[in-house]
């Protein structure tokens, strides 16, 4: 009798339990469907949230194929701790200048506080790499209103700060110094060369271990599609070798190298 009445409560939770399966395949299947880049185009969180899984190197690879373009950073800028971030350019660009004037630099402050959720702050100290042209201050702001990091070609200081709120930065080194005094605001979210590349308002900049690529945001689609097949390429190469001990088979087999 108690058989005759769970069977059904049993094949009940079984249909139930497999229909939930075939979800959840479902749901996983379709999240990995790669999107197209017309699709990312129109999507651009999406978009953003996927820069924040390729490589650098593969992002800086897709964009000289691309475009024919050099949009890394060089070797000089370098991260305050190992770092991986990927977020949309907020510019600002200070130039030299001896100067008594308390508001030479509030335009600097006022740009960071135009940014927000997902942002990265691009500053450009002209002829500062022995200027810091962010500190602890600025970086707990940008950090309070949710950037994702900051890249300075200049100096920076407040690193123990820095360090502590887990704030990313890339500088061309640590220095003690100030732009106080010495430097002027000279334009926020304006075409900028931060290290040798053009940065616009709005670029996606990517940055992880191997350094920071600049991603023109008319190509932020292309780019990116490009730079998960680079990835997904590399990345089948690596067991592949492994397994082969040879990599002259592995970039015969994948094209990659």
């Amino acid at each position: 009798h108690r058989d005759l009445h769970s069977f059904p409560t049993r094949r009940s939770s079984d249909l139930a339990c497999a229909l939930a399966v075939a979800l959840i395949v479902s749901i996983a299947g379709w999240a990995d469907t790669p999107m197209t880049a017309a699709e990312y185009a129109a999507h651009p969180q999406q978009m953003l949230d996927a820069y924040r899984h390729v490589e650098a190197a593969s992002v800086s690879d897709a964009a000289e194929q691309l475009l024919h373009e050099k949009r890394y950073m060089s070797h000089r800028m370098q991260a305050i701790f190992p770092t991986k971030f990927a977020g949309t350019a907020v510019t600002v660009l200070l130039k030299p200048e001896e100067n008594h004037d308390p508001n030479a630099l509030t335009g600097m402050l006022q740009a960071i506080d135009s940014g927000g959720s997902g942002s990265v702050y691009v500053m450009t100290v002209q002829g500062g790499a022995d200027i810091a042209g962010m500190g602890g201050l600025m970086g707990t702001a940008m950090a309070a209103r949710g950037y994702a990091g900051a890249v300075v070609d200049g100096g920076v200081r407040d690193i123990p700060q820095l360090k502590r709120i887990q704030f990313p930065v890339y500088a061309l080194g640590p220095v003690p110094s100030t732009s106080v005094g010495h430097y002027r605001f000279a334009g926020a979210n304006i075409p900028i060369q931060c290290d040798g590349v053009t940065v616009e308002p709005g670029d996606i900049i990517v940055a992880d271990q191997d350094g920071v690529v600049d991603v023109p945001k008319a190509h932020a689609a292309e780019i990116l599609v490009k730079a998960q097949a680079l990835d997904n390429s590399e990345h089948s190469m690596y067991p592949f070798i492994e397994k082969y001990h040879s990599i002259v088979e592995a970039v015969q087999k994948f094209g990659r190298i």
